[in-house]
């Protein structure tokens, strides 16, 4: 597989949405509009109670940013453009009337650590640690702090974003609140994420669209917010700093 894509399968009021990328499952630009188009279209479907979003392959659920794209920006505008690309997904999931069920299998890199913040609920694999890398190629997590501190709070958000070369295992993810449950194996894993979907999908919709607006409530800020977060990591990403580093992980 070298073209990356995103796909949805609905199978009895439940979309499925997987993601792919060659490159570790990394987002361009291209990628992140693709897949908040998805849960647009999903959220409308009147045949759609439940989402589970998942990616790929096993080792790596998400690596993040495209460091392909990120290491071609030149100017201000198109880095905080990028990096609206994730908030915009994040605000997309958040909006989304239907619950974003995470089935999360393989290590989880930078802004893929937000978009399995902004799941509903997440079902991970034993394998699926985490690391927010940003700090260490010069910019922050800036965007996808709200999603992450509000699962996890700025004390442990603090912990993971100040280690950014240092990976939290799953446990700990889920002793944090990221992951509602881990399973050692695939197949206990996926009988999980069909049988909790399912019992969902059996709910009123009205309701469920109602509870998830209390769930994401504190959230209201996040139109104005996060474009000043895209600022900060679009300014930075275009330090001397950050360029230099880019160029030693490409070549």
């Amino acid at each position: 597989m070298n073209e990356f894509y995103i796909k949805s399968e609905i199978k009895e009021s439940i979309a499925t949405v997987t993601f792919f990328h060659p490159k570790s499952n990394s987002f361009p630009s291209i990628q992140l509009q693709n897949l908040i188009f998805e849960f647009e279209k999903l959220g409308l479907d009147n045949n759609v109670k439940i989402i589970v979003l998942q990616s790929e392959g096993k080792d790596v659920f998400c690596a993040g940013a495209s460091f392909d794209e990120l290491i071609q920006i030149k100017d201000f505008e198109k880095a905080k453009e990028f990096f609206m690309g994730f908030a915009n997904l994040l605000i997309t999931m958040r909006n989304c009337p239907k619950f974003i069920i995470g089935n999360i299998q393989g290590k989880v890199v930078g802004g893929g650590v937000g978009i399995i913040s902004a799941c509903d609920y997440a079902i991970a694999l034993e394998n699926a640690s985490i690391r927010l890398s940003e700090l260490s190629i010069g910019i922050g997590p800036f965007v996808i702090e709200p999603a992450i501190s509000r699962k996890i709070g700025i004390q442990s958000f603090s912990e993971l974003t100040l280690h950014p070369k240092e990976w939290k295992n799953a446990n700990w993810v889920f002793e944090k609140g990221i992951y509602n449950k881990v399973y050692n194996n695939v197949t206990d894993l996926e009988k999980e994420v069909h049988n909790f979907s399912e019992s969902l999908s059996k709910y009123s919709l009205d309701a469920m669209k109602y509870l998830k607006q209390i769930f994401w409530q504190g959230t209201e800020n996040w139109e104005t917010e996060m474009p000043k977060r895209a600022a900060m990591s679009g300014e930075l990403l275009l330090t001397d700093y950050t360029q230099n580093v880019l160029k030693e992980i490409k070549s």
